[in-house]
């Protein structure tokens, strides 16, 4: 199977429609404080060409968001690696919600990576996914070959902190399908505004939400990560340094161009200090795009077949 088109693929498409393979492995890593983290493990479905693609998620997703994104890199050639973090998805929730913070799970994906002696790999980073990234090219630059960015960089707009925390662990517990799915709808409607399908919302409902009994839905993380979310120890004090670490490392980023996340005084500023780094705009879309969109694999794509490793 040959690398996808980025013309081949959107975000609205119910997974498997776009022809990509879903085939993976679940499995678990024990972390060295007690949580197991679940990860779907893909390999590729066409000759090697690199290093493996580690994909991490935003605060309160899992790795059902790269369903579609992993069999289209994979496809690629390169094998991907998707975990959930602690208290997210099939994880483990954490006993010590304290621990909830991004250097704890930059810990956890360096010690997976570890696990499975993998010694570098191409990091792709959705929101917090990506305060990871730059953590990780902090503590152990040579393990990451390569970097994605996905709308996130070391300044976070107040205005969308303000909105995630009017809705980090407070979601209305849905009756069924069609109610989860218009809470979705309400509240990521604005980052998605040409997205009206209900097929489509429903798809991210899935993603946020599970079903532990027929008549009973819930969220699909530990609302206990809300605490930190609150006292601000979600966000580290001061990226830059931490984006510094990527300097020499090959940097793509992406932002919807209706982020309310990533400011473009925020890129401009990441472009003057890194001078080649990547940069792809997504159009009509908010935080964050799923890196399926048109545009986004186009970009995703193009860096990756660009790398050496």
């Amino acid at each position: 199977m040959t690398c996808p088109d980025a013309h081949k693929t959107h975000p609205g498409l119910p997974f498997g429609e776009n022809g990509m393979p879903d085939q993976f492995a679940s499995r678990f890593f024990q972390t060295s404080d007690g949580p197991r983290i679940e990860f779907r493990d893909y390999p590729a479905t066409a000759r090697e060409t690199g290093v493996p693609v580690l994909c991490l998620h935003g605060l309160t997703r899992n790795n059902r968001d790269f369903e579609e994104l992993a069999p289209m890199i994979a496809s690629c050639g390169r094998r991907v690696l998707a975990p959930s973090q602690r208290g997210r998805g099939a994880s483990d929730a954490d006993p010590a919600p304290e621990r909830y913070h991004p250097g704890t799970y930059a810990g956890d994906v360096l010690a997976l990576l570890t696990s499975l002696d993998i010694s570098r790999a191409v990091f792709i980073g959705t929101s917090m996914g990506g305060l990871m990234t730059m953590i990780c090219a902090a503590l152990a630059p040579a393990r990451v070959a390569a970097a994605v960015l996905n709308d996130v960089g070391p300044e976070v707009d107040p205005k969308g902190l303000a909105r995630i925390r009017g809705y980090v662990g407070r979601a209305e517990a849905p009756t069924d399908w069609a109610h989860a799915t218009a809470i979705c709808r309400e509240i990521n409607g604005s980052a998605f505004p040409g997205e009206t399908s209900d097929a489509f919302w429903l798809k991210v409902a899935r993603r946020i939400f599970w079903q532990p009994a027929p008549d009973r839905l819930v969220l699909n993380y530990d609302p206990a990560i809300s605490q930190v979310v609150n006292t601000g120890a979600a966000v580290p004090p001061d990226l830059w340094p931490l984006f510094d670490a990527l300097t020499p490392i090959p940097t793509l980023l992406v932002r919807g161009e209706l982020s309310d996340i990533l400011m473009l005084s925020t890129v401009e500023e990441m472009r003057r200090r890194k001078p080649d780094l990547v940069f792809a705009g997504i159009p009509n879309i908010g935080h964050a795009p799923f890196l399926t969109e048109p545009a986004a694999w186009a970009a995703v794509r193009s860096f990756l077949h660009g790398l050496t490793t």
